[in-house]
């Protein structure tokens, strides 16, 4: 019997597969390619998780892989109609890679909000000495939304620091509220988190309506999918200061362009998608696919299986 065939959607550096010598035979291809090459692949592993190609090369019908991954926690740039139609290819994300490195990078907003070390690093860098009142971020509340693993997570940490947090979910159980107590919790809120997937439900949720509804000592961070956000009506509100500032890690369009208004917009943080990137991150991503293919080879489920339809993997209720 053939070696089942692993297409790698490649992007720089490449993963490291070597463990799977002799148990498949690993394909790389771009772009360009990537339609052409398809059918003959049994798995497709989506290294290049900024990539929209899959979205124009999943063929509507005949051959196509088994089982589709991506190295990435959001799928919103790999789901389409015929992928959703492929009743036979399950697709999978890397959830448990990027869960605590991101909300590590939320908890370090947070505090650096709270003690202003942006002006802090500003008056050192003019050579002035001025003494200020900040912040005590123990017993402060924020919103996270977002109830996956990685809205769990900074939720997690946020309590170690003494923040009160709520969990808004996309329906209310148990520990975690609704979309519909959202506005309520946001309008008292000292802190509001996004963590949200990219879905037709949450496109565009944060506008200028919700940013008004925030008291002017609240701080907006978004660490979940860049079209969540309108970022016009985030900057105007920054502008007129209806919010004390907000942290961007994600973007409409990235990388985002010279000329973009939010590099100016006052009390912004812009950083580069880069809040899941920690040292060592690419081999935690090769090496999951690794485990997640020797598992699919021997027949077992797959963990971190998307509900296509939802456009996320569900989790579990958190424990009382």
């Amino acid at each position: 019997m053939a070696a089942p065939v692993i297409l790698v959607l490649d992007a720089a550096p490449s993963p490291r597969l070597g463990r799977l010598t002799g148990q498949a035979r690993i394909v790389h291809t771009d772009e360009r390619s990537l339609a052409e090459r398809l059918p003959e692949a049994d798995v497709l592993l989506v290294w290049d998780s900024t990539s929209e190609a899959v979205r124009a090369a999943w063929p509507d019908d005949g051959p196509r892989p088994r089982w589709v991954h991506t190295a990435s926690a959001g799928v919103d740039r790999l789901l389409c109609p015929a992928l959703a139609a492929s009743h036979g290819t399950v697709v999978t994300n890397a959830r448990g890679v990027f869960e605590l490195p991101v909300a590590e990078y939320v908890a370090g907003l947070v505090l650096a909000f709270a003690k202003d070390l942006p002006l802090t690093l500003e008056l050192q860098r003019q050579r002035l000495w001025r003494r200020r009142e900040t912040r005590q971020l123990a017993g402060s509340r924020a919103v996270v939304v977002g109830a996956g693993p990685v809205g769990r997570e900074i939720m997690r940490l946020l309590h170690g620091l003494g923040v009160q947090v709520a969990l808004v979910g996309r329906t209310a159980r148990r520990t975690i509220h609704g979309p519909e107590d959202l506005d309520r919790l946001a309008a008292g809120a000292d802190w509001v988190i996004c963590a949200a997937p990219l879905t037709e439900s949450t496109r565009a949720m944060f506008d200028a309506r919700f940013f008004g509804l925030l008291q002017p000592y609240a701080r907006f961070i978004n660490v979940g999918r860049g079209p969540v956000v309108v970022e016009d009506d985030l900057a105007e509100a920054l502008r007129r200061r209806w919010i004390a500032g907000a942290a961007l890690d994600v973007f409409q369009e990235e990388p985002l362009s010279p000329d973009s208004p939010l590099w100016t917009a006052p009390g912004l943080l812009v950083s580069p998608h880069m809040s899941g990137d920690t040292a060592g991150w690419r081999d935690r991503l090769g090496e999951q696919f690794v485990s997640m293919y020797e598992q699919w080879a021997s027949g077992l489920t797959l963990p971190n299986v998307v509900d296509i339809q939802r456009g996320y993997v569900p989790s579990p209720d958190i424990p009382l």
